[in-house]
């Protein structure tokens, strides 16, 4: 197979285009076309521009790739990547798809228009993969009339909306494609842009968008069977149930209630008679509200609608009445079980008291879980030869935080076959065979391993770890936890790496974390080869423990602060020079005390979606844990020389992002910020983050790493560079972009 070096994408919607921006956030070479404009915009006409010419031909390519450097969210890592990109068009350009590894199709949800499309480029590629980006339509339908070699390269690679931040990538083969090309793009998926693959069978809408649809439609048909308001229906369908912020109807909003239209109407047309197909029947209000266009985020308007605030009023968020098709104020949902469930912290314990609920909330969970258990187990192995699969496509692709047979074990598999049996529903096939091989749940743990349940051997199997995954939680379970406190533990790496993970609320720094520290560099010295600082939390460290500061300045217990301040400096100094390499392994929130940790390891390998920053000023405090010195070592050293270089510049961009708590909002922006270095490393895949961060542990061993020691020539800038950032705090300060206090920290 051809190394994947240069990829197309054919379509730049909105699709289209940001899927290159996140080709081109890997450091891959793309080539985007799109159709001709029939016609000259009023600009162009303006500008005396005709039809032949180049940035008229390339409009709606060059339009889609503007438009993805100005999504938001950010749709590149940094705006420079969009160098990567080069545009074009569907008449002129296809002689450029010969020089491309991969070609993605990703025009509108048509087949017809599908299908001309790969005819017309089939003279262009002998040796590419080609791909579908469709969400749905079946991918041996479209390339039905293509030839034998064609099929061979063929297959659907189904990135979710959107792409640089929604991990799962479904990758559906055909009868014909080629085993390799499977295997190929998904190696390139996992290593190189980051995803979640999980492979799906070609069925309707696949794996996620098969459940997910059918819970959205569940959701809706409960809602009115129930009587609750659409209020009601976010709130147990949010957070607590262990699905994102946007619940059900904010999700829809921005998904668009004319996309749930379809994407049902599809269902319909393409699923036998029954229960399942009666499910996608949407509740008469969808129709309602799409005549009036009340479709959600794109026509402003949809079961949320934002009022714009005018002079001296802030703007306030209505919520549609159903009955009437009018906006009325918000209503706070008065469920107090959901407030005592929230206070949960784990999702499957959480879930399981939802379902063991009394009254209308019980109700509805116990008719919304069952009836999605009953679907999703039903489907197996129809969408997908394994449950696990499943579970990974609905927590990738939809942000659950648990997958279907995941809460189902939670719940305990005898309580949801009750539930079944008064519904007058029989068990599927995947249940029975579970429930006559004596198993009572379809994960479970043995010696370490996870073991899955398997249809067809009809018992547990070991579930494999994927090649260059370190899991902590199973190195936990082998008893390499060499000790722990209540912030922080040490886990032995294997090959002579010790790990030291953050595990206290939001991974926050505290006394126990720098207890850690010190104890971790002792077994470093005495008996390992190199640290990692990394954890498998939702963030690295949101930084210091501030609870503990304010309780500690209520009481006026300054010595305590100032031991605790110390003892911090201190233990950063210890990472700094430590005798052997201490690699950090930052991502997700990595902020104040946690970038400053991170700043004095000798090497970083960052996941590519981390967001760093040092922030204390956002709340009134300086950055105490040296990260200020860090920053200022690192800018003076970096300093332009010269006649007539400027040594203040680096200086200035510090400070400025210092003391507006900038954040970054990726790992590549954190570089230009100076928050990583030119020597650090960047994963896009955080499943390989911390195998990847021993690696290069291990290779700084190898290499006779020596920490050096504490420098005595810093050079300092003086009243002159005192005086500008005095000056240009003052200007700040005038435009009321800072307060006295910012000012004075």
């Amino acid at each position: 197979m051809r190394v994947i070096r240069k990829v197309a994408l054919l379509g730049a919607g909105t699709m289209g285009a940001q899927i290159a921006a996140h080709f081109a956030n890997a450091q891959t070479e793309c080539l985007l076309l799109d159709q001709l404009p029939p016609s000259l915009s009023a600009g162009e006409e303006k500008k005396g521009l005709t039809l032949d010419d180049p940035k008229v031909r390339n409009r709606y390519a060059q339009t889609g790739l503007d438009t993805a450097l100005k999504a938001r969210p950010a749709a590149f890592f940094v705006p420079e990547s969009a160098r990567l990109i080069s545009v074009g068009n569907f008449e002129d350009d296809l002689e450029r798809l010969r020089d491309c590894d991969w070609i993605i199709e990703a025009v509108t949800e048509d087949l017809a228009v599908k299908r001309a499309l790969l005819a017309k480029i089939r003279p262009f590629v002998h040796q590419a993969i080609i791909s579908s980006n469709t969400s749905g339509i079946s991918l041996a339908s479209i390339a039905r009339d293509l030839d034998e070699d064609f099929k061979s390269r063929w297959l659907g690679t189904h990135f979710f909306n959107p792409p640089r931040y929604m991990k799962l990538l479904e990758i559906i083969p055909t009868a014909e494609t080629l085993p390799e090309v499977v295997k190929q793009i998904s190696r390139f998926g996992d290593d190189v842009l980051g995803k979640g693959v999980v492979r799906a069978k070609d069925t309707p809408n696949f794996i996620a968008n098969r459940i997910g649809t059918f819970v959205m439609a569940l959701t809706l048909r409960l809602m009115q069977e129930l009587d609750f308001s659409i209020e009601e229906v976010d709130a147990l369908t949010g957070p607590v149930l262990g699905l994102p912020k946007s619940a059900t109807f904010r999700l829809l909003d921005l998904v668009g209630l004319d996309v749930l239209a379809h994407v049902a109407r599809n269902f319909q047309a393409s699923l036998p008679a029954g229960d399942e197909r009666d499910v996608f029947q949407l509740p008469g209000f969808v129709e309602q509200m799409i005549e009036r266009g009340l479709l959600g985020e794109k026509t402003r308007q949809g079961f949320y609608k934002k009022t714009l605030s005018g002079p001296g009023k802030e703007s306030e968020i209505l919520t549609l009445d159903l009955r009437t098709f009018e906006y009325r104020p918000r209503q706070k949902p008065r469920l107090p079980a959901l407030e005592m469930a929230g206070m949960i912290e784990d999702a499957r314990q959480r879930v399981k008291s939802l379902f063991e609920l009394s009254g209308r909330p019980g109700e509805f969970y116990q008719k919304l879980l069952g009836r999605v258990f009953h679907y999703a187990a039903s489907l197996i192995p129809e969408i997908s030869e394994d449950l696990v699969s499943v579970d990974c496509a609905m927590k990738w692709g939809f942000n659950w935080e648990c997958g279907v047979f995941e809460i189902s074990d939670a719940i305990g598999i005898e309580k949801v076959v009750n539930f079944w049996q008064l519904q007058n529903l029989s068990p599927p096939p995947l249940v029975q065979r579970l429930q006559a091989s004596g198993e009572k749940s379809f994960y479970s743990h043995s010696n370490g391993s996870t073991m899955v349940f398997d249809l067809r051997q009809a018992r547990p199997v070991i579930l494999e770890n994927p090649p260059g995954v370190l899991l902590l939680f199973a190195l936990k379970d082998q008893a390499r936890e060499i000790t722990k406190n209540a912030g922080a533990s040490l886990i032995d790496l294997g090959d002579g790496v010790l790990c030291l993970e953050f595990h206290s609320k939001m991974n926050t720094i505290g006394p126990d974390t720098v207890a850690m520290i010190h104890a971790g560099l002792k077994r470093l010295s005495d008996d390992f080869e190199a640290l990692v600082l990394g954890n498998q939390g939702a963030n690295f460290s949101a930084g210091a423990n501030l609870m503990l500061l304010l309780l500690a300045i209520q009481e006026g217990d300054w010595d305590e602060i100032h031991d605790f301040v110390r003892g911090f400096q201190r233990a950063n100094m210890a990472l700094k020079y430590a005798p052997k390499p201490v690699v950090a392994a930052p991502f997700g929130l990595t902020l104040g005390g946690g970038l400053e940790i991170s700043l004095h390891c000798h090497r970083m390998t960052a996941a590519a979606e981390a967001y760093m920053g040092l922030v204390e000023t956002g709340v009134g405090l300086i950055p105490a844990g040296g990260g200020l010195k860090e920053m200022l070592v690192r800018a003076t050293y970096s300093a332009p020389l010269g006649e007539n270089a400027d040594p203040f510049h680096p200086i200035r961009q510090i400070f400025e992002n210092i003391g507006m708590a900038k954040v970054s909002t990726s790992a590549e922006e954190g570089r230009k910020l100076g928050y990583l270095s030119a020597c650090d490393m960047i994963s896009m895949n955080r499943d390989h983050q911390l195998a990847a961060a021993k690696r290069l542990a291990l290779e700084l061993a190898s290499q006779g790493y020596r920490p050096g020691k504490p420098r005595e020539d810093i050079p300092v800038l003086g009243q002159s560079a005192y005086s500008k950032m005095r000056l240009g705090l003052h200007l700040m300060r005038r435009a009321e972009y800072i307060t006295d206090h910012d000012a004075k920290v």
